[in-house]
């Protein structure tokens, strides 16, 4: 495998003065996703999910339930797409909609004990994966990886809030 000369002795590093090459960071984040999913597929023999239902599932953790519109909120989905997938996501099994406990005139959204299932297998799957690859990397990018989660996972909360303030 060949590395690529990096972003600041490319000269594109922090265009906008962050030092981050968004640019790159964007290019590399959706390719490592999508790599990290079918691997935890193959290796798990789960099902292909769409990425929509996997998202709604993933805002549905264990114990918790969600409106419809609730459910749209937060994955920044109109409420027509949400339906049509929570239609599908029903036929298939994977999420159940029932009427509140509390109000009898709400519908509730869970995702069922079969696609908790997957999720769990797929986590443990996506954690091997990772740590297999990690073991692989000289040990200044393994560290550098490490270091780079808290970062990544502020990154990820910083784009969910920007999402949920427009």
């Amino acid at each position: 495998m060949t590395r690529t000369v990096d972003a600041a002795a490319r000269g594109t590093a922090g265009a906008d003065g962050t030092g981050v090459d968004a640019a790159r960071l964007a290019a590399v984040v959706s390719p490592l996703r999508r790599a990290l999913l079918t691997a935890a597929r193959e290796r798990e023999g789960l099902p292909d999910i769409p990425d929509a239902q996997i998202e709604v599932i993933r805002a549905l953790p264990r114990g918790t339930v969600a409106s419809p519109g609730e459910l749209a909120d937060r994955l920044g989905l109109r409420r027509p797409t949400l339906s049509n997938l929570l239609a599908a996501m029903e036929a298939a099994g994977l999420i159940a909609r029932r009427k509140s406990d509390a109000d009898g005139r709400r519908v509730e959204v869970v995702a069922t004990p079969e696609a908790l299932g997957f999720f769990d297998r797929f986590d443990a799957a996506s954690a091997a994966i990772v740590a297999e690859a990690a073991a692989s990397l000289p040990p200044a990018d393994a560290a550098a990886l490490a270091a780079a989660v808290p970062a990544l996972e502020a990154l990820r909360d910083a784009l969910v809030l920007n999402r949920s303030t427009k």
